[in-house]
């Protein structure tokens, strides 16, 4: 798949028919703006039509799911791999501050900066937000998305507790109550049969939901009466008077604040002001599909896929941008006299953590032994062109950068054991912010394309004269 856009860089149709693109590019009426996703500029004057375009979003923790959709085919679909340790990484930030703050020997109080504003988010669920933002955003500039719709949740409780509840989403069909209520059930018990006494040793069990009050003729489906069986235990002999079931009151849990739609999805669904979605519709039509569960597949469903082509899978990975830190504090090495074995000074420590001494730990410090090194600080002065996960050539090669070392003269690659000078590589890839990667290896692209990335990498509009830029 081609991506196109117009004169003015607005999102056209893509296209397939290769032949006519590679002319284009070699007669000056098309430039190349990326290779990875391949898209196209053009140089004159369209008509700028367009069909309908349906994004699907399986949004998720740490991974999303991107599908859009026409009423014919798959335009896009990937999965979109988002970088973690943001909770660190606001940690080690709080450390450094209050660090620089406490070697101040006069500071002014600010009380009146403490206020946080309305619709505030924690830095970490902020990130989530505005990640899922950035990739609808991306897509945005090389597709003519029309209708955004995003999941938000496994199940719907409003629609448990109120079974009347209107909306085209409980239109699907008779079974769509069912699939949302056994959708619930299940993720509440962990998606694991709940019979202490389980002897199913199969790897990929077939759950039911079951009724407790079955032996007492309570038929009821709220929750509080439903439980999460195996195929296996939950057997019609097992009802009989005598047998597991007749009789078995487990005690089942209630309402969970996990439950409820989290922030961050519905702040997404906000904000965009899109449609969405429940997973136990999704998951209902996966199944009508036959289609394996993954975020892909999921996405798809979402967008309203039916019986449309499929189309080659993305793998899209989070970059960070730039490391903002540029002080770093080395603690001493010793050796600890228990162990005989290197320690740092953080390890053994005073123990001190609070103003009130009787929460204070055991004094570590007395295990120290000999001083291998000092504590030092090191700031960073200069900013190098070749950051950490940016691809670059040696020997021919391909390598990922690891960082520079000894003041920008070296520099460590992975899968190399010692570090390679500076001068001995080439520039590749910069891989910041959203990174496309490869087309899927199971299913290769069109052949043409390498050759096109090669031979038009450099012209205007490639990215830095980079391959992806």
């Amino acid at each position: 798949m081609v991506y196109v856009l117009n004169k003015d860089g607005r999102p056209l149709m893509p296209t397939e028919r290769y032949g006519k693109v590679r002319r284009m590019l070699k007669d000056g009426r098309a430039i190349v703006v990326t290779t990875m996703p391949f898209t196209i500029k053009l140089t004159y004057e369209t008509t700028g039509y367009t069909q309908s375009v349906t994004l699907g979003i399986d949004s998720g923790y740490q991974t999303i799911g991107f599908s859009g959709v026409t009423a014919k085919k798959e335009l896009i679909v990937g999965e979109c791999r988002l970088i973690t340790g943001q909770v660190e990484r606001n940690t080690k930030r709080v450390m450094y501050r209050r660090q620089r703050r406490n070697q101040l020997r006069y500071r002014a109080p600010r009380f009146d900066n403490r206020k946080k504003p309305e619709g505030w988010l924690a830095p970490s669920i902020r990130h989530k937000l505005d990640s899922h933002i950035r990739l609808i955003e991306k897509i945005k500039t090389i597709l003519p998305v029309t209708e955004i719709e995003v999941q938000v949740a496994g199940f719907d409780i409003q629609a448990i507790k109120n079974p009347g509840i209107q909306g085209k989403e409980y239109q699907q069909g008779e079974q769509a109550g069912y699939w949302n209520l056994r959708e619930y059930i299940l993720h509440r018990d962990g998606h694991q049969c709940q019979n202490p006494d389980c002897k199913n040793k199969s790897k990929e069990k077939v759950l039911e939901v079951h009724h407790i009050g079955y032996w007492k003729r309570d038929r009821t489906d709220r929750p509080g009466n439903l439980t999460t069986l195996c195929d296996k235990c939950h057997r019609s002999e097992n009802h009989k008077e005598g047998r597991f079931l007749y009789g078995w009151e487990p005690c089942v849990k209630s309402f969970k604040p996990e439950t409820f739609m989290t922030t961050v999805r519905w702040r997404l669904v906000n904000t965009l002001g899109c449609r969405h979605t429940y997973g136990y519709i999704t998951k209902s039509r996966r199944i009508a599909l036959r289609l394996e569960k993954s975020h892909i597949n999921d996405a798809f469903c979402i967008a309203g896929g039916t019986n449309q082509a499929r189309t080659i899978q993305f793998e899209v990975r989070q970059m960070r941008r730039n490391n903002r830190s540029l002080e770093y504090f080395y603690a001493s090495k010793h050796i600890d006299i228990r162990t005989g074995e290197r320690a740092g000074g953080q390890e053994l420590n005073s123990g001190r953590r609070t103003r009130n001494r009787k929460l204070d730990g055991e004094n570590l410090r007395q295990y120290r032994g000999e001083k291998l090194s000092r504590g030092r600080r090191s700031i960073r002065k200069q900013r190098y062109p070749i950051q950490p996960g940016d691809v670059v050539k040696y020997t021919g090669e391909k390598y990922i950068s690891k960082g520079i070392q000894n003041l920008g003269a070296y520099i460590r690659l992975g899968g190399l054991s010692k570090p390679v000078r500076i001068d001995q590589i080439q520039p590749y890839r910069y891989a910041k912010g959203l990174f496309f990667g490869a087309w899927n290896q199971e299913k290769p692209g069109p052949p043409f394309i390498p050759a096109l990335r090669s031979r038009f990498a450099n012209k205007e509009g490639s990215g830095r004269g980079l391959p992806g830029g």
